[in-house]
């Protein structure tokens, strides 16, 4: 367990304050603090709940050890990793203990590519775009790697932190988080996953194709090897496994279909890209992330949790 008192930005014992610290007001640095955890974490609660608990450790710190802190918002960056890492380190135990696959949450129109933290931290190519780090190919994907590798690519990659900043996080070297940060960004690299944006035409195809109820111009949109995955949440029914071919997707969207005959689809954007919105009567039942290679769609990240589609509703 790290001590708070460790975070960046804060004098050494006995040390005067340079100058006073205005104390902050308790919505400071929120966005960023979501934005960092909630692609640390991959779930809306999960972030709001670490932000909160930030600033509970930050209020809970005493008024002469707060006036230390030349620079809150790195305190605070510092402090919600180190809850988000808590959280993903026992995370292996959550999953064991529910079914199925487990998503990241999709999220929105573009509300989460606000900002990164600073700028000019590293290897330019090495770091990725807001937009990037929020796609749900590029999350699903991060979800593989281990937590410190997770938690020292985004602070690095995404938010541009330096490595002297991480190793305050991580509790170990510059050089270990350099390597951990290398190491995640091999699992990205070799992910066919991180593909190009996806085109809406695509999208609008496999809507069109799936309201019609067509299997064959459904299978005509989906690449040969396409693999569909459901999170269910344990709650509503899923497949268990991926379900891979374009001929067993299409067939698993018709099923879809013939259990819904009030089933409508509208083209949305979530987590900054073109996705699916199934809805029946006003009721969101699923929004579907989609990725796309040679112009076919060859992932479908189907979220069915109630829980994580709070944040949805049906288009007007």
């Amino acid at each position: 367990m790290h001590d708070d008192r460790d975070a960046p930005g804060v004098l050494p014992d006995g040390a005067p304050s340079a100058a006073p610290v205005e104390e902050p007001r308790p919505d400071d640095d929120r966005r960023l603090l979501l934005d960092v955890a909630y692609r640390l974490l991959g779930s809306v609660a999960e972030a709001e709940d670490a932000v909160q608990e930030t600033y509970v450790r930050w209020f809970a710190t005493p008024a002469a050890e707060r006036a230390r802190v030349i620079t809150p918002t790195a305190w605070r960056v510092t402090v919600c990793s180190r809850v988000c890492l808590d959280v993903l380190r026992s995370a292996r135990v959550r999953r064991e203990r529910s079914a199925g696959e487990r998503l990241p949450e999709p999220v929105p129109g573009a509300a989460w590519t606000s900002r990164a933290a600073t700028a000019g931290a590293g290897d330019p190519a090495d770091l990725l775009t807001a937009d990037e780090s929020l796609r749900t190919a590029f999350l699903v994907v991060l979800a593989r790697t281990t937590p410190a590798e997770r938690v020292a690519l985004v602070l690095h990659d995404v938010f541009g932190y330096a490595f002297a900043e991480v190793a305050d996080v991580l509790g170990r070297s510059p050089a270990a988080c350099r390597q951990l940060a290398s190491s995640a960004r091999r699992r990205v690299g070799a992910e066919p996953a991180r593909r190009a944006p996806v085109d809406p035409a695509v999208v609008d195809a496999l809507r069109d194709a799936w309201c019609r109820r067509d299997v064959a111009a459904v299978v005509a949109v989906l690449d040969p090897s396409c693999v569909a995955v459901v999170d269910g949440g344990g709650v509503v029914s899923a497949p268990a496994a991926p379900v891979v071919g374009a001929t067993a997707v299409a067939e698993l969207l018709a099923g879809v279909a013939e259990r819904a005959p009030g089933l409508a689809l509208a083209r949305v954007v979530a987590n900054g890209e073109p996705a699916l919105l199934a809805h029946d009567g006003g009721q969101v039942l699923a929004v579907v992330g989609v990725g796309v290679r040679d112009g076919r769609v060859a992932d479908l990240w189907v979220v069915r949790d109630p829980a994580r589609l709070r944040g949805w509703r049906v288009p007007a």
